[in-house]
């Protein structure tokens, strides 16, 4: 696996790739992959900005203010891009509900997307530029991690908070550097992000929120770094493979040839799944198997006598806490999600079923939930090794009932996986969805459009307007 003596220019691949990408020129699936992911970016934002670790970043960038040239989403409020990229992150990436590419272990859409609509709206830049520059964030921010994982995860650092600022690094470069050696200046502004690049995650084992704000560090410092280089700085341009560069720093072993492997001609990002709940993508198959149960054969919680679900090597551990101390723990926990769907009406169940942050807030002030978490047997079952990829991870649960009758189902990978995407319709209607709680139906509509319509558009100003509720 590890390439330390291999020439791989990863940094220059990377910059060189992202000043040829041209939205014109990209496939439609990818272009229809951008509409959705920038559709469920502004879903997970409106979700998001009502939590109170949204408030205390919000209240932080009024108190620094700003130079006022990008907008803060859902409000008038502007500020500087880095700030702006900061509190739009924290809405967007907070929740644990945002898109996620599961076998780079990273959260792509928080960061990408929030840094290329601050400077994109900061430069007054079209709309296909700014999408263009998505892209390429994607790709990079993807390309990377699957370059250094599993081991960069292994050593204690997680993905989205260091790997994040390249994906914003090179959007915010792609856009500020549109003429010139723009490959060159792409490079410097990964090689001085590098610098800053940081998370780590004994907030798994300790609880606290640093986690809530990985995503939007990452991407405001990003974003900070494109703006140092246009004031003149730069970083080193072999940042990534040097020899005392970013991935010798950061993980045991790097293989930069899987990482740019069809660069510019098979796009990583399509393999981005966007997630149903609120909690972590290796615990969706789970949570949708208890469900299907207890809907499918009309099993109540009081029927049951025994809980077992079967889960590949890669859940165990860290996913399987049967106590989580706090909501970001048990976001993370296996048993946990599992007790909430028991929990739940089945009535609840059926309609437009989804966990989100407030559903695991209640949910642990509920102490019978935690009892139901700890009856849960966590145990390795070979069926769901088989199916599990760096896409998607499979879940075999049972239910074994008082009289004795036992119920299994198997789910090989949950709804919005890549394998069993969403399709365009329904997340039009899991936008619609959310965005109602805020605006009347005819703005909700037009909002919609926009979005559909982002690459025509001559810059962001129009989204942000219908974003704060302005015709």
């Amino acid at each position: 696996m590890p390439e330390e003596n291999t020439p791989v220019k990863a940094t220059m691949r990377f910059a060189e790739f992202a000043a040829g990408l041209n939205y014109a020129a990209l496939p439609e699936t990818v272009k229809e992959h951008l509409f959705i992911f920038l559709l469920d970016y502004l879903r997970v934002a409106s979700l998001g900005q009502r939590m109170a670790w949204s408030a205390w970043a919000t209240n932080l960038a009024r108190e620094l203010g700003g130079n006022g040239h990008a907008t803060i989403l859902f409000s008038t409020d502007r500020t500087d891009p880095e700030r702006a990229t900061f509190v739009n992150a924290t809405y967007s990436g907070s929740i644990d509900a945002d898109d996620v590419p599961v076998g780079s272990m990273l959260h792509p859409g928080c960061i990408v997307i929030s840094a290329a609509l601050a400077i994109g709206e900061a430069r007054s830049l079209p709309g296909a530029k700014i999408l263009a520059a998505i892209a390429a964030g994607y790709e990079t921010m993807i390309r990377i991690g699957l370059a250094i994982q599993p081991s960069h995860f292994q050593r204690g650092f997680q993905s989205t908070a260091t790997c994040g600022g390249f994906g914003a690094a090179t959007a915010a470069a792609s856009l500020l550097f549109q003429d010139g050696p723009r490959a060159t200046r792409i490079a410097e502004v990964i090689g001085l992000v590098a610098s800053f690049s940081g998370g780590l995650t004994q907030f798994y084992h300790s609880g606290s929120t640093v986690k809530r704000i990985h995503a939007a560090h990452a991407a405001g410092e990003g974003v900070h770094a494109a703006l140092l280089a246009e004031a003149g700085f730069s970083g080193p341009t072999d940042i990534l493979e040097g020899k005392d560069g970013f991935a010798r720093a950061y993980a045991d072993g790097h293989d930069f040839g899987k990482g740019l492997d069809q660069l510019g001609t098979q796009y990583r990002l399509l393999e981005t799944a966007i997630k149903p709940h609120a909690c972590s993508a290796r615990v969706l198959s789970a949570i949708e198997a208890t469900a299907l149960l207890c809907t499918g054969r009309n099993i109540a919680l009081a029927d049951i006598q025994a809980i077992r679900v079967g889960i590949p090597k890669v859940i165990q551990g860290r996913l399987t806490t049967h106590e989580p101390a706090d909501i970001q723990a048990a976001q993370m926990s296996l048993p946990f999600c599992m007790a909430m769907v028991l929990h739940r009406e089945i009535a609840q169940l059926q309609s437009g079923f989804t966990l989100n942050v407030d559903d695991f807030e209640a949910a642990l002030a509920d102490p019978r939930v935690m009892q139901t978490s700890k009856r849960i047997e966590c145990a390795l079952d070979e069926d769901a090794e088989r199916v599990s990829t760096s896409q998607s991870v499979g879940a075999k649960v049972t239910l074994t009932l008082k009289s004795g009758t036992k119920h299994e189902r198997f789910i090989e990978a949950p709804q919005g996986s890549t394998s069993r995407p969403f399709s365009t319709e329904d997340h039009v209607a899991r936008f619609k969805q959310e965005v109602a709680k805020r605006y009347a139906a005819a703005h909700c509509d037009a909002l919609l459009e926009e979005v559909r319509g982002f690459a025509s558009a001559p810059n962001p100003d129009r989204l942000m307007q219908l974003l704060a509720g302005n015709k």
